[in-house]
């Protein structure tokens, strides 16, 4: 198992104290089974959409939480009762999927179609986040009155 030194990144960053426990659950998860594949995509600046293939099940058989920052999608399936398979390659096993979002991402919509179920995010910055411009004054700063003492000292 290959371990990183991130020291030098926390010298230089104010803020980021989460980064190491996000990282540390990553590598934990390393080993986490591939069932269902899925695909992320980025549709736009702050629009993303998860794809997952999920093939014989239905709507109701599918369950998506967001909580917090995590984003879990589960399925569970019935089993016919008197299957008998000669050879059973579809998979329709029962499965757990967790996605870290980033702040401020949240569920949009989800659309199960073709097997396919198709969950799409968006980031939303509220605007007092947003980046601004910060105006620059000349000249010598006013001095402020601290309960009093400016008139005091006139």
């Amino acid at each position: 198992m290959r371990t990183f030194d991130f020291a030098p990144l926390f010298r230089s960053t104010v803020g980021f104290d989460q980064l190491q426990s996000l990282l540390d659950s990553v590598s934990r998860d390393a080993g986490t089974p591939t069932y269902p594949p899925y695909n992320i995509e980025r549709l736009g600046e702050n629009e993303y959409r998860i794809t997952m293939a999920v093939a014989g099940f239905a709507a109701s058989d599918l369950s998506i939480e967001a909580k917090q920052n995590v984003l879990t999608i589960s399925g569970k399936r019935a089993e016919p009762e008197n299957a008998n398979y000669l050879h059973q390659g579809i998979a329709g096993r029962s499965f757990e999927r967790r996605f870290q979002l980033a702040d401020h991402v949240e569920v949009k919509s989800a659309n199960l179609e073709n097997g396919l179920l198709h969950v799409d995010l968006v980031r939303r910055i509220p605007e007092e986040l947003k980046p601004r411009q910060i105006e620059i004054t000349t000249g010598a700063p006013k001095p402020r009155a601290i309960e009093g003492t400016l008139a005091a000292a006139e």
